[in-house]
């Protein structure tokens, strides 16, 4: 193995300050996206399409450092010349953990998140039919619907993997 001197070397704390970071700076611009979709629902139209937009744009950029969490996550390991392995329980749930979130979220929040997106596109496009709502309200219904629970989800996988990070079961 690489000696890098353990967890308390100036490496190894310079690597957990990045992966603190990447988590406070990568989940918290997406933790709030329920907050922003209640938004984009109190203003009809193209100025909900906006606030949509803007939230779109921030959580691209969050999901790339979300990514570093996982890089600056195993370098620690790595760096902590035997005090952390893979094969402890913490480090290995929380992988797992961390891997189907990604999932969750490239599966079912960005997709979703687009269709959304889209069908406000549609709707800016054309007159309401007379008499009702235009037909992708009920489909933004639904497929919103669908990001709430994923949203919720995913909210979960962050608390149970903070609470690993900080116990350390099987250490």
């Amino acid at each position: 193995m690489l000696a890098f001197g353990g967890v308390n070397t100036g490496i190894y704390k310079f690597l957990l300050v990045l992966h603190i970071l990447g988590a406070i700076v990568g989940l918290g611009g997406v933790m709030l996206n329920g907050l922003y979709a209640a938004q984009t629902r109190k203003r009809p139209g193209p100025t909900g399409r906006a606030v949509l937009e803007a939230n779109l744009f921030v959580s691209e950029i969050a999901t790339y450092v979300i990514y570093s969490i996982a890089v600056s996550g195993i370098l620690l390991v790595v760096a902590s010349d035997g005090a952390w392995k893979f094969s402890q329980t913490w480090l290995w749930l929380s992988s797992l953990l961390y891997v189907a979130a990604i999932g969750i979220s490239h599966g079912v929040m960005r997709p979703g998140t687009k269709r959304i997106q889209d069908l406000m596109i549609e709707m800016e496009q054309g007159p309401p039919p007379a008499g009702g709502a235009p037909p992708q309200v009920a489909r933004i219904q639904e497929v919103g619907g669908r990001l709430g629970i994923g949203g919720a989800a995913l909210s979960v996988i962050v608390v149970v993997i903070l609470f690993l990070m900080v116990w350390k079961p099987g250490a």
